[in-house]
């Protein structure tokens, strides 16, 4: 009878053979100075190209999908899971063995280190990346002021068949830290565009329609003229909603071709940014005939 195998050690001495040209970085270094500001500035993530993940499933997601890894970070004295040696053998970028102390700096949740924190490197923001089709149903958040709504927001167009989220406005970037967890990898499913304001974006939505795709544009606010489930929601859509505490913008207010309100009740005045964009996607698909 064969004896029983352990996992973790066999995790690591797959990862053996792996370990050549491995740089180590035991000290805050100029290196490690650059990856420690990805996770606190937006201006540098934007100079750098890249951003931070960590986490199961948004890193598998990120790999699966295609993104390009530039740098997997892990602590050279612990017993890796299978899991992620396997991350380490196909992410194709760089692999750097830093100090747990140094890791735990990278961590969003700063009691406990992550096993890996990886580097991807950010897309371009083109319009083009979202698909435009018949089937349409594509979100605008505009200015949002919290990183943890355009991740449920990004969740939730992966869940109901998003196409795309375009972000308008000087707000929350997509890519902090705080929006990747809240989107749970989807993230690296949906595209996700930045916009610095909404004449971009309907200059986009104007040639769309000038190429044949009826595209509608519908607001949301408290006060609109219909209720969500009244509009039809099945030809090509791209909802509009506003930032969490002053709503919708004069320009998008002006561009959008129907303001819809979701009917609430209670003592509640009005739903949170991403509870309001879950609920018209759920609409959107229940219309389409999608669970």
């Amino acid at each position: 009878m064969s004896a029983r195998r352990d996992p973790v050690q066999d995790g690591r001495a797959q990862f053996t053979r792996l370990e050549r040209n491995v740089m180590q970085i035991s000290r805050p270094n100029a290196r490690f100075q650059q990856w420690e500001a990805l996770r606190r500035n937006r201006n540098k993530r934007q100079r750098a190209g890249e951003f931070l993940v960590q986490g199961v499933r948004p890193i598998s997601v990120a790999i699966e999908r295609g993104w390009p890894i530039r740098a997997v970070l892990y602590t050279a004295d612990r017993s890796l899971s299978q899991w992620a040696v396997r991350v380490l053998e196909r992410s194709g970028g760089e692999r750097v063995a830093v100090a747990p102390e140094l890791l735990r700096q990278l961590s969003d949740k700063a009691q406990h280190a992550p096993e890996l924190v990886a580097v991807v490197a950010m897309p371009d923001d083109q319009l083009s990346r979202i698909p435009v089709e018949s089937s349409f149903l594509g979100m605008v958040f505009d200015r949002p002021s919290m990183p943890g709504n355009i991740g449920t927001i990004v969740r939730s167009l992966d869940a109901f068949g998003g196409s795309g989220l375009i972000v308008t406005g000087h707000g929350a970037d997509p890519y902090d830290p705080k929006s990747v967890r809240a989107s749970t990898g989807s993230v690296f499913a949906i595209p996700i565009v930045r916009s610095p304001s909404p004449q971009p974006v309907l200059a986009w939505a104007r040639a769309q329609r000038a190429a044949g795709i009826s595209l509608t544009v519908i607001g949301t606010d408290e006060n609109g003229a219909d209720d969500i489930a009244d509009l039809d929601l099945t030809g090509p859509t791209l909802l509009v909603i506003g930032n969490e505490t002053t709503g919708l913008s004069a320009g998008w207010r002006e561009a959008c071709d129907v303001m819809a309100r979701i009917p609430i009740g209670g003592a509640a005045s009005s739903l949170n940014a991403a509870s309001a964009a879950t609920v018209t996607l759920y609409e959107a698909a229940r219309q389409r005939g999608r669970p």
